[in-house]
């Protein structure tokens, strides 16, 4: 049986073992925190099991997962090389447990040296919705980690949304883009729903409708496989309320702004890298 443990309770480390703790039953998931009074709640509510120490989540866990912030990691990672190093020494492949890191800046190469060169490590970067199983997971693997261990982590990783294979040199665009985007969408549903409100729709219908019109905007890009640019245009008739509605965002230079959004958050993880 798998082993799981995460050395972090915060959110996006809680809503990635809880998607996985749905959805796989015979997989064990242990948790522990530096608030231990919050990692043992946290464990409570998706079914895992709490764990005092970042030594013994090296000890039980096939994969360790880094849910901590960048600027601690390096903290988390001089305390646990020493078991690490100890387990990398036996030279047996299947008794090594692979570093599943989700900070932001953290390269693997950075990782590797501060707690072994030859250790396995995966890096990812899920985004919130994993929490419902929604979620969008980049996924890198060092040339160390085993394939058939790769395979096992997307399947594990399944449970929380859909899982891509990328270079690692496409980490930080990917931060700026769906690690940081679920924030600039739930701006936008507010802002409909805001929108809506002043024309007089009550709020709890503005916000149903506005999610639920985003909801199906996104998959209908997903499902289609047209470009987003094709499906606009397949609800702007000529002189009609669409186009106002656009006219009126291009004048506030809409467009420019996201991109300019996603373009701040990916300037942001380089720096702290």
């Amino acid at each position: 049986m798998s082993a799981i443990s995460c050395i972090g309770s915060g959110n996006m480390g809680c809503a990635l073992m809880s998607a996985v703790a749905h959805n796989n039953k015979n997989i064990n998931i242990y948790l522990t925190d530096v608030d231990s009074k919050k990692a043992q709640e946290a464990a409570q509510s998706i079914g895992a099991k709490f764990i005092y120490s970042n030594i013994d989540a090296v000890q039980n866990g096939h994969f360790i997962f880094l849910a901590v912030k960048p600027q601690v990691l390096s903290d988390i990672l001089a305390e646990i090389s020493p078991v690490i190093k100890k387990k990398l020494s036996t030279g047996a492949p299947d008794v090594m447990p692979v570093i599943v890191s989700m900070a932001a800046g953290w390269s693997i190469k950075k990782i590797q040296e501060a707690i072994g060169e030859n250790v396995p490590v995966v890096r990812i970067m899920p985004n919130t919705p994993a929490l419902i199983g929604r979620g969008m997971i980049a996924m890198s693997a060092s040339p160390e980690t085993i394939e058939s261990k790769i395979i096992e982590l997307e399947k594990i990783l399944g449970a929380a949304g859909l899982v891509d294979k990328v270079d690692e040199h496409y980490m930080d665009a990917v931060t700026g883009l769906s690690g940081s985007g679920p924030a600039f969408v739930f701006l936008f549903i507010e802002a409909l729903a805001d929108g809506a409100v002043r024309a007089g729709l009550p709020r709890d219908k503005a916000l149903s409708y506005a999610a639920q019109t985003v909801l199906g905007a996104a998959a209908m890009v997903q499902e289609t496989k047209k470009h987003p640019g094709v499906l606009k245009d397949m609800v702007t008739s000529p002189g009609g309320t669409t186009i106002a509605g656009i006219a009126a965002l291009e004048e506030g230079a809409f467009r420019g702004t996201v991109i300019k959004a996603v373009e701040a958050a990916w300037k942001r993880s380089i720096e702290m890298s």
